[in-house]
This record gives structure tokens, C-alpha cells and sequence, in this order.
């Protein structure tokens, strides 16, 4: 991945207003390889951190993003770890939290939280302002249908070092459990799940579903019915929930080569074909710039829930 893929954005996020994203990990190394993954299949999965990029390298360009935003008079409410694969296998993960806390930004890390039974990693994510841990079932077989995740994770070792960070962490802890029909949306999945998480306590428990293209074409969200049963039973037991069952929005930021940006958000941000447009109005570029895009096999249309989404083609060996 060249220095200008790390950076991304800002770009409009349901939870954390309009964020400035991190790309730390290069396609696509995870511990997991969920069924709903908006950025592919896992190529390499595993659980052994290892260094990746330069935290200098990703200073800098964060750096050079925050002039151009702040240039354009736009805001960036957060710095968002939210690579194409889990950002804590980046071993040098706390290092760059450290040189970007002079910027006087919040940090937020999104994790599936499979690697907090390492205190490296718990160490490494205490240092950020906010975390997001994903909890789709506290059931082995349906977390291991769900999230596919490295076979040597044990759920029962991953959910007692999430309970453990969340004793020690003093930042905002959140959670995500995404719901897919007809795989943990039955009321004993989700009352376990609750029943979980009751004692981890979070400060906003989310609830998602697939609003972009995922992994598996077979993935579809819940019934609308079964989603309002989803917040009533965890809301029984967790005090602050959100449903996340909405579109996030238009609002992307336009801070440099419009290809490049483009290419760079939608490599883990799939975007709307609405959204494109606006992207490309807002740059003063027509849509024949897609339609290069698609020749030259940079990227690619689906369509997912009646809408269209563009998606970019990545290059697994880069990086």
C-alpha cells in the first residue's frame, strides 16, 4: 500500500460524526473473516501482531490530510483506526496512537476484540479515547459461523479479556453486534448476548445490520419486526442502546486527487451510487471518471438491498 492509501476521508460516520480514517493494516490480514464484510473475503488470517507500516509514515500523512481538510475549512471530529483488516494485529499500533495524540484530535479504534487476551493489545487500545469492540454472538457455534474467526481463538478466552479491558479501560468503551437474519437474530441469541453484555457494561451498546455490500451474497438484514424485538431484549439489560439501521449519509470530504480519493474511500467504505455522484459534483468531475475507473478494473458495481454501490477492486499483494 503506497502512503497515500493510509489516509482516508473525512468521511460520515453514524457513530462518530465525520472521521478521518486510518487504514493501518493492508488487505486483507484479519483474525476474523465475518460473513458480512464489507471489504472481502480474509486472505490471511491470523493472530500474531507484526509491524506494518511506519507510525512515521502514517504521522505524516495524517498530517498532510488534517492541512488539507482544515484548508477546506471542514471538521474532523475523530481519528479512526479502521483498516481492511483487525488494527490490532499492528504490533506498532499503540506507537502511532502516541505520536498522533499531539494533534489534539480524539482516537477511536475499531476492533473485533479477538486480541485483548494479549496485554500488548489491551495496552496498546487503553491509550485511545474511544473503542469499539464487536460482540455478534457469545454462542461458539454461531461466532464461528458468523465471524469465521483463526481457529486457534477460544470465544470463551476472547469474551473474558473484553470484560477485563473493560474493567481497566477509561476511555468510552462501546460495542457492535451486527445482526443478520436468520443467524443470531432469534430472541435466545440476542438475550445472550445481552445477558453478556450486562456485565461488560459499555457506555452505547450499537446494533447494525449489513447496510453495504457484504462478503457473502446470501447476508441480508433482519426483518424490520425482528430488529425492534433486537432492541427491546438487549435494552432490557444494557441502559444506553442505538440502532444503527440507517444510511450514514452523503458527506464525503474531497481533499485531494479526486481518484485517488475516491479509490481510497471506497476501498473500505463502499459508497451509494447517490453518494458518488455528490462525491463527484462536489469535485466538479463528470461521471466519466467511474466509467474509466470501471474499464481499467479499479472498480466495481453491485448492488446490495435495491441499491448500488461501488466498490474498489483490491489489490491483495499491495503492501
Amino acid at each position: 500500500m503506497s502512503l497515500s492509501n493510509i489516509t482516508f476521508g473525512p468521511v460520515p460516520s453514524r457513530r462518530l460524526g465525520r472521521s478521518l480514517g486510518i487504514n493501518n493494516i493492508p488487505p486483507k490480514v484479519c483474525s476474523y473473516s465475518c460473513i458480512y464484510c464489507q471489504a472481502g473475503r480474509t486472505d490471511t488470517i491470523q493472530i500474531t501482531r507484526q509491524p506494518f507500516y511506519d507510525p512515521q509514515t502514517i504521522l505524516t500523512d495524517v498530517k498532510r490530510k488534517i492541512s488539507e481538510v482544515m484548508e477546506l475549512g471542514e471538521s474532523i471530529d475523530f481519528l479512526a483506526f479502521v483498516p481492511d483488516g483487525e488494527p490490532t494485529l499492528d504490533i506498532k499500533l499503540g506507537r502511532t496512537i502516541d505520536l498522533l495524540r499531539p494533534m489534539g484530535v480524539n482516537i477511536a479504534v475499531i476492533s473485533n476484540g479477538s486480541l485483548l487476551w494479549q496485554e500488548s493489545v489491551r495496552n496498546d487500545l487503553a491509550k485511545a479515547d474511544w473503542v469499539s469492540l464487536k460482540i455478534d454472538s457469545v454462542t461458539k457455534e454461531i461466532w464461528r459461523y458468523i465471524n469465521r474467526p483463526h481457529r486457534d481463538l477460544d470465544l470463551s478466552i476472547v469474551l473474558e479479556a473484553m470484560l477485563q479491558f473493560a474493567r481497566e479501560y477509561e476511555g468510552k468503551l462501546v460495542t457492535e453486534t451486527m445482526l443478520v437474519h436468520g443467524v443470531n437474530d432469534s430472541p435466545r441469541t440476542l438475550t445472550e448476548v445481552a445477558d453478556f453484555l450486562a456485565r461488560l457494561k459499555p457506555a452505547k451498546a450499537y446494533l447494525s445490520i449489513p447496510t453495504r455490500p457484504p462478503t457473502e451474497t446470501w447476508v441480508h438484514p433482519p426483518a424490520e419486526n425482528v430488529m425492534n424485538m433486537a432492541y427491546q431484549i438487549v435494552s432490557q439489560q444494557v441502559n444506553n442502546v442505538e440502532c444503527l439501521f440507517g444510511y450514514e449519509g452523503n458527506a464525503f470530504s474531497l481533499t485531494g486527487d479526486i481518484e485517488e480519493e475516491l479509490l481510497n474511500i471506497i476501498a473500505v467504505h463502499p459508497m451509494q451510487e447517490e453518494a458518488v455522484q455528490a462525491f463527484l459534483v462536489k469535485a466538479g468531475v463528470d461521471w466519466q471518471l467511474i466509467d474509466k475507473l470501471i474499464t481499467r478494473d479499479r472498480i466495481f458495481a453491485t448492488v446490495y438491498q435495491g441499491k448500488k454501490f461501488y466498490l474498489r477492486k483490491l489489490k491483495r499483494t499491495d503492501g
